[in-house]
């Protein structure tokens, strides 16, 4: 093999420095490929799946123990959130002391499969850690001619990534702003519309037309500098469910995003590590004073930093807090579901019912509470859930 001339290797090597210089390392070995972004996504949530994030211990007192109102018998399938596995397996082992003779089977790959396993048969339940979406309620509904029975088993976490957070609202701490209202956000993340989707229903009272767009933060109440500067909107990709859970939330079931808002979707970084779309929005963020996102805490940044949200033009307005997403009183806050198939007017499986009945107990919501990443129910949402499976 001919060796390079001094000069040949010295010119690649000053090449080599020049890139590494004028590009991040992460250009070198970020990927979009589904495979490796799978994978990386895959060890993330096995490193997550047993550890306790926070140890907060919450008022459980109002919400009744199980007692059981027969035993029962067979075999409880349940698909669905990955992530969740080692949660309902705590789950499992607390009920299975009550009604030693149910056994239990696994498949919880992905949400995605909850839905699907429902409407072919294969699953007695489907854990999902976010709302059926309308794709997966008509499939169901078309299916059996009525919809799932929804049953909140968990608030969704404070902070933890992968274990249905709270979504939060961020601006660069540049800017002044401390607090907006729902219907603010709806006007600087919306566009116009006309309806909005409420179950399978189209629901023409939720259109606003082009004059309720927010697009400057003078609009906002800023002066000054800040008056005629654009908001630039940063958001997942709509393929995502976080966007499909926002429109929920703020644009009453529609589905129209501001025309400029910037997608970011998940990759892999240097070395194959899993980035999540939420770190690369923030990380923009964190250098943008006219930027805002919606996300997740765990993606905060020293330069970024939360509003308080009011569900009501007036207030009150709410900070992002352990405590007010455990009790429900932050606006945006997400749930953990179990659908199951009843149909209308009949009462549901004898041992579907028990396991229920003990998840929404004060062991099942304790087991919440001790598992460290969702936190539990409060006891008025626990009391409603449980009068759905009467």
């Amino acid at each position: 093999m001919k060796r390079l001339p001094a000069f040949g290797h010295a010119l690649l090597i000053l090449i080599a420095s020049l890139l590494t210089q004028v590009l991040p390392p992460a250009a070198f070995s970020q990927s979009h490929d589904p495979e490796e972004v799978q994978k990386a996504r895959e060890e993330a949530v096995k490193a997550k799946r047993e550890k306790v994030f926070y140890a907060n211990k919450f008022d459980l007192s109002g919400i009744p123990p199980y007692k059981p109102e027969q035993k029962v018998s067979g075999t409880i399938r349940i698909w669905g959130d990955d992530h969740k596995i080692s949660f309902v397996k705590g789950w499992e082992e607390g009920f299975r002391k009550f009604q030693p003779d149910v056994a239990f089977e696994y498949h919880m790959k992905t949400t995605e499969q909850a839905i699907p396993g429902l409407y072919t048969e294969r699953a007695d339940i489907g854990l999902m850690g976010r709302q059926i979406m309308w794709d997966e309620l008509l499939a169901y509904q078309r299916q059996f001619d009525h919809p799932p029975l929804e049953v909140s088993v968990a608030t969704g976490s404070y902070n933890v990534s992968g274990w249905t957070f709270a979504l939060g609202i961020f601006v660069n701490k540049q800017n002044p702003l401390t607090q907006l209202t729902m219907k603010q956000l709806d006007g600087i993340f919306g566009a116009e519309r006309t309806g909005g989707w409420k179950g399978m229903e189209w629901d023409e009272s939720a259109a606003r037309g082009p004059e309720q767009n927010i697009r400057t933060w003078g609009q906002l109440g800023l002066t000054g500098e800040w008056a005629d500067k654009p908001i630039h909107v940063y958001g997942f990709t709509t393929k995502y469910h976080f966007p499909d859970e926002f429109e929920k939330k703020v644009f009453h079931g529609g589905s129209k995003w501001n025309e400029s808002m910037k997608e970011y979707a998940n990759r892999t970084g240097e070395g194959g590590k899993f980035i999540v779309a939420g770190e690369d929005m923030m990380a923009d963020l964190s250098k943008d004073p006219y930027g805002i996102a919606y996300g997740g805490l765990p993606y905060l940044t020293p330069e970024t930093k939360a509003l308080s949200i009011a569900a009501k033009d007036g207030g009150p307005y709410t900070p992002l807090t352990i405590d007010t997403v455990q009790s429900r009183t932050y606006p945006l806050i997400r749930d953990d579901y179990f659908y199951v198939t009843r149909e209308p007017g009949k009462a549901l499986d004898p041992k579907v019912k028990e396991f229920v009945r003990y998840v929404l107990s004060r062991e099942g919501q304790e087991f919440v509470m001790k598992n460290g990443k969702n936190l539990p129910l409060t006891t008025e949402m626990d009391r409603e859930q449980l009068n759905k499976v009467e």
